[in-house]
């Protein structure tokens, strides 16, 4: 084990445990590699978040989002990004999902132009997970990964057509407890982008591609700064010429979306895109203006893509980014393929269709699919609304979009059942997470953390503002723990007294509890359940 004891000059120490494999990864350079960055950002970090506690304070206060005064003339100037690299010039289907070996497999054979290995919303980080995810990438970009299942299938990656990888590290909110640097645990963003920079920029490039990232849950512009400079300090380092890293921005936080020029301006070296993540977006909604009744949202199942406040901050990302030369893709539909019930599949399939099409029709240049099965879907329609790689030229001059536009609530009812489904799939989703498996799919839906976020958070809104029910009745904290008894013993009967003891569905409902009876809005619910964690 690399430690401060065994190296006290570095700095770093490690808590989780290691084994041959783990090692080579968590080699001595590779470790102080990240432990600088470390050093480096952190304090810069520290101050941004620190700056959103702020900004959500004043958020409370009134004082509602709107664009920037103090940053107008880089809207309105005329300025570009770096450019483009042969293998992301065409993005029509990306297939997102988490770094274990299978899925990783599965995913660069899956015809997809792009794979996002995700560190983030569909990963549960436990050490395991996660340094096993980083040799899993490892191995892949060495040709090397191959996994056989208990039933004896054997997977292999196939000789071409191959998926463009792309990474997306942690938020810079999470961070990696098992590894300390100067005695405090390392962001995990850092961690998850060093590791895999670090060791496998050279093995990249000698292939013709590059170390490419998806970033996460930024909130503004200075954000995005900070990671220009990490990549800058990175290339510098490892004598690469500027602009070798490749960055999408996913916009999704209601702040983020008042400074997507600037976004892109700070990336502006770095940046080839940004991508619609609705689902954080809908979750950073709620978050945001949890404590205004003015903002209360409807069942979750209603906020849809086609609503006012969804549907215009897709057409701005298309209209800033295609301005600026960057691609602006879409989102990911939830739908997954229903193989015992052809009717329903029929159903999820026609939804996933029409969400594409909106996609692509209003000038996307790609969408995200969460299973293999929609791929074919999704391609479909691209490659028929998109017959060149993308849209670039679409510049979208008709679109207009004022601050009024993004903070339209829209309008439907809150239901039992919206309740009663927002309460069964967060504790099914939790119990899932506790166990190490952060993307599974629930009531024919893949879920993963951005939307069982927007399920938590509507319960804690809903009581905290004595919501209306369509029938009358006013959503209560009594309502709440009536309706999760019955869940939890639905799931005891559906699964068997074994398996339920077996779980962690109490420690999930317990949990689930706490999230949504707390006085305050508790900001992610993957800071308190990383504390669950080994």
């Amino acid at each position: 084990m690399e430690s401060a004891a065994k190296k006290p000059a570095a700095g770093y120490r490690i808590l989780g445990e290691m084994n041959k494999e783990f090692s080579e990864i968590l080699t001595s350079e590779a470790c102080e590699f990240i432990a600088e960055l470390s050093r480096k950002f952190l304090p810069q970090v520290q101050e941004f978040l620190k700056a959103r506690e702020i900004r959500q304070q004043e958020i409370k206060a009134g004082k509602l989002p709107d664009f920037l005064p103090e940053t107008k003339n880089i809207r309105e100037s005329d300025w570009k990004i770096a450019g483009i690299p042969s293998d992301l010039q065409d993005r029509r289907v990306e297939i997102t999902g988490p770094v274990d070996r299978k899925m990783i497999i599965n995913a660069m054979n899956s015809g997809a132009k792009v794979f996002m290995a995700d560190f983030e919303d569909s990963h549960t980080p436990t050490w395991e997970n996660t340094i096993q995810g980083q040799l899993n990438l490892q191995d892949a970009i060495n040709g090397a990964i191959a996994y056989e299942s208990p039933e004896g299938k054997k997977y292999h990656l196939n000789k071409t057509g191959l998926a463009t990888l792309i990474v997306r590290p942690r938020g810079w909110h999470l961070a990696e407890k098992h590894f300390l640097v100067d005695g405090e645990p390392i962001l995990g963003a850092l961690f998850d982008f060093g590791l895999y920079f670090f060791h496998n920029h050279k093995k990249l490039l000698a292939k013709k591609t590059a170390p490419y990232f998806y970033l996460p849950k930024l909130e503004s512009h200075k954000e995005a700064r900070v990671w220009a400079e990490i990549f800058a300090h990175t290339e510098r380092k490892c004598g690469l010429k500027k602009g070798t890293i490749k960055v999408t921005v996913l916009i999704e936080t209601i702040l983020a979306a008042f400074e997507i020029d600037e976004i892109l301006y700070e990336l502006r070296d770095y940046a080839v895109g940004l991508n619609c993540g609705r689902w954080d977006y809908i979750f950073s909604f709620i978050k945001k203006f949890s404590n205004d009744p003015k903002f209360i949202l409807p069942d979750r199942a209603k906020v849809a893509m086609t609503s006012h406040f969804l549907r215009l901050y897709s057409l701005l990302l298309i209209k800033t980014c295609h301005r600026r030369g960057a691609f602006a893709m879409g989102g990911m539909a939830a739908f997954i393929p229903i193989k015992n019930d052809p009717a329903a599949n029929e159903e999820a399939i026609a939804n996933v269709k029409a969400d594409k099409e909106r996609e692509a029709g209003d000038g996307h240049d790609g969408t995200w699919v969460a299973h293999p099965g929609l791929i074919s879907t999704a391609k479909e329609v691209f490659d028929r609304l998109m017959p060149g790689q993308n849209q670039l030229a679409r510049l979208r001059d008709d679109v207009n979009v004022t601050a009024a536009d993004l903070l339209q609530v829209p309008a439907g009812e809150i239901t039992e059942a919206g309740l009663r489904n927002n309460i069964a799939v967060s504790i099914r989703y939790l119990e899932s997470w506790l166990r190490g498996v952060g993307c599974v799919p629930i009531f024919n839906l893949m879920e993963d953390a951005a939307t069982a976020e927007i399920a938590r958070a509507q319960i804690w809104q809903w009581i905290r503002h004595k919501a209306k029910l369509a029938t009358g009745e006013t959503v209560t904290a009594e309502m709440f723990k009536k309706i999760m008894d019955e869940e939890l013993e639905k799931i005891r009967r559906e699964v068997g007294e074994a398996k339920f003891s077996a779980a962690p569905y109490e420690k999930a409902y317990k949990f689930l509890e706490s999230l949504v009876l707390s006085p305050k809005f508790p900001e992610f619910l993957t800071l308190g359940a990383y504390g669950m964690l080994d």
